[in-house]
């Protein structure tokens, strides 16, 4: 009984008695109308894990009983749950109580850990038969998350994940209690959503003809084509499949920069007083594109209907937030453009970054008169920052204070410390290693939060996410080799109230991830071992992107 490895750790645990309870076949789940639509996710995981048909039932003393309790959220915020498994309560064997479905929610995530490895698989493994009972230990669990925002960024435009993959994503966020899901759709390599407005964005944007192998001074290419998109019933799919697990999602579309793929199908949105787009494909490599858009009525016309189609597809209760971008811009085909210097006389702008900034002020006034927020990388802060636009903090911790400061929200993710990409040690054996070396160590000791802001500007602080780029992330064994297990160390950053970074109880953590490792083995997920990689999870001679160092924690 997994009492002792609980991640990410909760506020508090009360043991009340040495001996287990047991779930057994009798065992009933009762609902109230607010609850009812997770029976279905509690049976569709602990229940076929189990064999335990859990079937609905009223009074009797072996019962799983899931109610909302509002004062619960009213201390502690919608996502506080009090899951109790000793009897003690309306002779249920197990209670779950929340501020909301979310909470509840978040304490079946908890039962389950409770349960064992095995509640994490897909069926019981018991061969011939079902195990008729499973153990659990006398418990009260008090507990309630640190921050608003606990995401997940994945990126599917370098390197496209079908759609089971994403929903599989969505299913090990949701086991570790991350409760945003930041979907990179675009990029100068694919763009991944369906818009039907706009068909060659699929036909012609989703695919491209090779993928450079390694980071781009590698020599190395994967010659065969690579693409693909989600149609626009199968953002209904994840949109909703995330809703039922009470994960947001921010959808992101990135502009004016990254949209060679944009681009490449309707040539009318670059420069092309500067080079000839026409002649742009899909982009095959990795870096900073020089191919940006052009800042004029055709373009922002044409990114409002995207945007307009967008919206439809992520409702308001699921996607308050609309990430695009901003980031990576260079502004060097404005410079050269006659059309892009007019707009800027006729702003009465005063250069390039401001021109910019126009962009995202636009694109904030349009998403704001349809009640969604604006956020965005944390260069659109360069050249005056839209009022009511959220950041996501990736350079380091420097842009983020200052827009906390001024009175903007953040999430907080920068490169240093919770960019997944980066490599999890220093040995030649990490497979393309990319970036500063980062372990799970350094994760566990993430403080999102800059001491130096003042308790004003740190409410600003939305939240945290890890963000994982796809660029040498050839397929979905590779995603899961750099985000797990650093995964589960964030998200005990993200969830639960921990000490200064210096005074964290990493050996515990390690501990506790002895038990997690088979919940991730139950899982299928194709981690990273704390001995180091694994001979099929090396990429011997492909060349990465190995920075030395990294700037302080803070």
């Amino acid at each position: 009984m997994d009492i002792d490895h609980l991640i990410p750790a909760p506020t508090r645990t009360h043991p009340t008695h040495p001996t287990p309870t047991h779930l057994t076949p009798t065992t009933t789940l009762h609902t109230t109308p607010e609850t009812s639509p997770l029976a279905p996710l509690l049976r569709g995981t602990i229940g076929v894990a189990t064999g335990l048909p859990l079937a609905d039932g009223g009074v009797g003393a072996e019962r799983v009983v899931l109610r909302v309790r509002a004062e619960i959220g009213g201390r502690h915020g919608p996502e506080a749950y009090r899951l109790s498994t000793d009897r003690s309560h309306e002779d249920a064997t197990v209670l779950i109580e929340g501020g909301t479905p979310a909470g509840v929610f978040r304490g079946i995530q908890t039962l389950r850990q409770l349960l064992g490895p095995d509640a994490f698989r897909r069926a019981p493994v018991e061969p011939g038969r079902r195990r008729r009972r499973w153990a659990l230990p006398q418990v009260t669990v008090e507990d309630h998350p640190r921050f608003a925002w606990r995401g997940l960024m994945l990126d599917v435009a370098r390197h496209f994940m079908p759609k089971d993959g994403v929903l599989r994503y969505l299913d090990l966020i949701a086991a570790h209690k991350l409760n945003v899901f930041h979907f990179h759709l675009t990029d100068d390599q694919g763009w991944r959503i369906e818009i039907k407005r706009y068909p060659r964005l699929t036909e012609v944007g989703a695919w491209r003809g090779r993928t450079k192998w390694g980071h781009r001074a590698s020599p190395l290419w994967d010659e065969k084509p690579h693409g693909g998109y989600y149609t626009q019933d199968d953002i209904r799919e994840i949109v909703a499949y995330a809703a039922e697990r009470h994960i947001r999602v921010v959808p992101e579309i990135d502009l004016p920069g990254h949209s060679q793929a944009a681009i490449a199908a309707y040539p009318e949105l670059g420069n092309t007083d500067v080079i000839d787009t026409a002649s742009l494909s899909v982009w095959d490599t990795w870096g900073v594109n020089p191919n940006v858009l052009a800042p004029t009525d055709t373009t922002l016309r044409f990114y409002e209907g995207v945007l307009e189609e967008v919206l439809d597809l992520f409702p308001e209760d699921v996607s308050p937030f609309i990430h695009i971008g901003g980031d990576e811009c260079p502004k060097e085909q404005w410079q050269k453009s006659d059309v892009a210097q007019e707009r800027i006389r006729e702003l009465g702008l005063a250069g390039e970054n401001e021109l910019q900034s126009w962009v995202i002020r636009h694109f904030d006034t349009w998403l704001s008169a349809r009640g969604r927020r604006l956020i965005g990388w944390d260069e659109i802060l360069e050249g005056g920052l839209a009022p009511g636009a959220a950041v996501s903090s990736w350079r380091g911790y420097g842009a983020g204070i200052a827009a906390a400061e001024a009175g903007h929200d953040v999430v907080m993710c920068p490169e240093q410390y919770v960019y997944l990409d980066h490599r999890q040690a220093a040995g030649a054996d990490e497979p393309v290693p990319i970036g500063f070396v980062r372990t799970l160590e350094d994760v566990y000791r993430f403080e999102p939060v800059p001491p130096q802001l003042d308790p004003e500007a740190a409410a600003h602080i939305l939240g945290t996410q890890a963000n994982v780029w796809t660029e040498v992330m050839e397929n979905q064994s590779r995603v899961d080799y750099q985000v797990f297990p650093r995964l589960a160390a964030f998200a005990e950053v993200a969830w639960s109230a921990l000490p200064a970074p210096a005074d964290r109880d990493f050996a515990d953590f390690e501990r506790r991830m002895t038990v997690h490792y088979k919940r991730l083995d139950a899982l299928g997920v194709d981690y990273r071992p704390p001995t180091g990689p694994l001979p099929w999870q090396q990429r011997p001679s492909v060349l990465g992107r190995p920075i030395e160092g990294a700037p302080p924690n803070r």
